[in-house]
């Protein structure tokens, strides 16, 4: 029986708390709170059990630690942008009260994508006798767990780890994003990285591609490099990975439209003066793209994620891939959002359980391949994220 607060109310934040709610039992009570209560009270209309809704601003910390003195929550579930991961892990120490998020903080003038400034909370958390764990998403999250359960129960060492994110459905838009167009775009536009030998290198923003054949039916589509956080933890925890890699899909209608936004300056994040005001072209481009959660009920198709692993089991090479298939419909008919917002709100909620139950508990701040996945992996079949494993003969890259 415990407290939650859950802070943000897109898509991912709607998932999150119609997964909580059908856990009475362990989310006693559900607190939704945004900076736009009405987005929350929206989403508390749509389930089966009451919760109570709250506004916020995340940014403020005086204001996120009175909310949070004021109820006392055992957990708070950060669904909010990445770039109010620092003040509500503030408020959290403030308050006394352990933390969960989805992706790792991002400073909004510069795009990128490091956990240092939260690896930094690390000695503030233990002194005050708290817990942050960090990317309980699909990825980061899920793929930090589908390694950490493949070193455990596959392989003695993982040397290659390619994480594959394919999304093959199809919202019927001329251009959208399923997540936040903000954060997608600036992280789509980033330079790539990979892991090589012990050391990062930087490729230009998809100007590395390969083509990979999809399971059950999927088939084969192009993939493109590009950096994810969860690179960065994994070869600090795993440190026998010589090569470390992510990729992801997207259609060429999706990158035709991003080239001509880039190319006229619509996805920069620096400040334009415009009649005397100073605006940011991807936050205007944001407001006028449409807004992901309007997009559950259009979209179709699946998608597909998981973790290509090669490594060495009892001294002989062996390669191991473990799978998601989520469907876009069985999405929205369970929880009124489409498979990306479901991908990544159901590990948040499968997280912040592992912490309640007491499961996954440690002071200090902590990313998801640290804890036993087991645990993890029973609920990602009991709660909506069934995975499948395979060995393969080859890795199915052309490199």
């Amino acid at each position: 029986m415990s407290k939650v607060i859950i802070v943000g109310a897109g898509g991912v934040g709607s998932v999150v708390t119609h997964k909580c709610a059908q856990l009475p039992d362990v989310f006693s009570e559900i607190i939704l709170a945004s900076r736009n209560e009405d987005k929350c009270k929206a989403i508390a209309a749509q389930l089966s059990r009451p919760i109570r809704t709250a506004q916020v601003d995340a940014d403020n910390v005086e204001q996120m630690t009175a909310l949070l003195e004021a109820e006392k929550p055992d957990l708070v579930i950060n669904v909010a942008l990445p770039y109010q991961d620092l003040p509500i892990m503030d408020a959290c120490l403030n308050a006394g009260v352990d933390y969960l998020d989805t992706a790792n903080y991002e400073p909004p003038e510069e795009a990128k994508f490091e956990y240092k400034w939260q690896w930094a909370y690390q000695q503030k958390f233990v002194e005050n006798n708290r817990m942050a764990l960090l990317g309980s998403g699909f990825d980061p999250g899920v793929t930090n767990v589908y390694t950490a359960y493949i070193r455990k129960h596959y392989l003695d060492e993982i040397h290659e780890l390619d994480i594959i994110d394919c999304n093959a459905g199809d919202h019927g838009q001329p251009f959208a994003t399923n997540f936040n167009p903000e954060i997608n775009i600036r992280e789509v536009t980033a330079k790539g990285r990979f892991w090589q030998e012990g050391q990062w290198e930087e490729t230009d923003p998809l100007s590395v591609k390969d083509s990979y054949d999809f399971p059950e039916g999927i088939g084969p589509k192009d993939i493109y490099l590009m950096y994810h956080e969860e690179l960065e933890s994994l070869t600090k925890h795993f440190p026998e990975i010589k090569r470390a890699r992510f990729w992801m899909t997207f259609s060429e209608n999706y990158l035709k439209h991003l080239e001509v936004l880039q190319n006229v300056g619509m996805t920069g994040i620096k400040p334009v003066n415009y009649n005397g005001t100073e605006i940011v072209p991807l936050q205007f481009l944001k407001a006028v793209l449409p807004d992901p959660s309007s997009l559950g009920p259009l979209t179709k198709g699946r998608t597909c994620i998981g973790c290509v692993a090669k490594g060495i089991k009892n001294g002989k090479e062996k390669t191991v891939y473990i799978y998601n298939i989520c469907d876009h419909e069985k999405c929205y008919e369970e929880v009124q959002s489409q498979a990306i917002s479901y991908t990544t709100g159901v590990p948040a909620m499968i997280g912040a359980k592992m912490i309640l139950e007491g499961k996954w508990k440690a002071d200090g701040v902590w990313n998801m391949e640290q804890f036993d996945p087991d645990p993890f992996m029973e609920d990602l079949n009991k709660y909506g994220l069934p995975w499948t494993v395979v060995e393969l003969d080859t890795t199915g890259l052309s490199s």
